[in-house]
Parts: structure tokens; sequence; C-alpha cells
């Protein structure tokens, strides 16, 4: 996957969740895209910024990633 299509699911993923759910929008999409995160060289800090969502996002992808290899997504 391309990096600008990935920054661009983190971003609809972080603007377009529901209220007092963008955290977990968020570990959703550290979930769904873990592999393709790892592929693309950049810290989780640093795609947070580069998606114009604050950089403390960067930990909550994190936390996504982690868990990908143990959950599925229904």
């Amino acid at each position: 996957m391309e990096l600008e299509v990935l920054i661009g699911k983190l971003k609809n993923m972080y603007f377009d969740s529901e209220k007092g759910e963008t955290a977990v929008s968020i570990h959703l999409f550290g979930i769904k895209y873990a592999s393709e995160i790892k592929e693309c060289g950049l810290s989780p800090k640093n795609l947070a910024k580069l998606a114009g969502i604050p950089e403390t996002y960067g930990t909550e992808i994190n936390k996504g990633r982690n868990l990908a290899k143990f959950v599925t997504i229904k």
C-alpha cells in the first residue's frame, strides 16, 4: 500500500470516528493495517503527524499494531 493511501485511511478513521470513540478508531487502524505500518518504515508518531492528527495518537496506533497478533476484526 502506498504511504499516501495509508495516511488517508488514518486521517479518515480519525476524523470520521464517533464522538468518544476516536482512540478506539485509531486502535482499529493499527490492527487493520499493522503490516502496512511496519512496511512503510515510519514510526506511528510520524504517521500521525503526516495525517494531520495529534502526534500523541502514535501511541494508540502502536497499541493497535501490538494487538493485531491477538485479535481479528469482526
